[in-house]
């Protein structure tokens, strides 16, 4: 009796050791699978965040050149001077946008599948919360300069902007002191939004700096 019992025991040590086998090897294939998806996810953004440091290097120089057109041109307006209709041309793209899209469907990704929890560093985890959150407050800066656009350079254009006296060699802007006050608010805007930009550039270094 006392060795059926001593034997049943064996058999029972023995699938209660293959099980904590099994388990403990699909435990460990689960965590190499999580390490593999973590290193995955950290790579893309690696690579996300270059691709917005390019863009936003890019939109630093544009908006320095629009910058420094109206530095050019914002003296001129609303006086006699005769340099003024050549100047008024290169005011245009000016009136264009630059715009900045952050590519974050990475960063996404992982708080919709509930994957960001795979990052157990904390200090890199709040890095990069941060990160993202700072685009928020930047595309604020970005959106000042569009309201500009729509709610009164568009309406400015439309309302002051002759442009049969334009195709005639005139200057061809009505309520100049209008028109010099819109340029002028531009150029903060643009002013503020190049800061945002170059701030965003440096929180890109500091980001690619850790994840390195």
């Amino acid at each position: 009796m006392k060795k059926e019992i001593r034997y049943a025991f064996g058999e029972i040590l023995i699938v209660i050791v293959g099980i904590s086998i099994a388990f403990s090897m699909n435990k460990c294939a689960d965590n190499k699978k999580d390490e593999t998806l973590k290193n995955q996810y950290i790579e893309n953004i690696k690579s996300d965040i270059k691709v917005d440091k390019k863009n936003l290097e890019s939109n630093v120089e544009s908006i320095g050149k629009k910058i420094e057109i109206l530095k050019e041109v914002l003296p001129l307006i609303n006086t006699d001077n005769p340099k003024k209709m050549a100047a008024i041309y290169k005011v245009y793209p000016v009136f264009t946008s630059t715009d900045f899209f952050p590519k974050d469907v990475t960063y996404q990704t992982m708080i919709n599948s509930g994957d960001f929890k795979l990052i157990d560093d904390f200090e890199l985890k709040a890095a990069i919360e941060t990160h993202y959150s700072n685009y928020k407050i930047m595309l604020k800066d970005y959106e000042r300069l569009n309201i500009i656009h729509k709610e009164y350079l568009g309406k400015y254009i439309i309302n002051n902007a002759d442009y049969d006296a334009m195709r005639q060699g005139k200057f061809g802007y009505s309520n100049e002191k209008l028109f010099k006050n819109i340029l002028q608010s531009i150029s903060g805007a643009l002013t503020i939004k190049k800061k945002a930009s170059e701030l965003g550039i440096k929180n890109c270094d500091s980001l690619l700096k850790i994840l390195e």
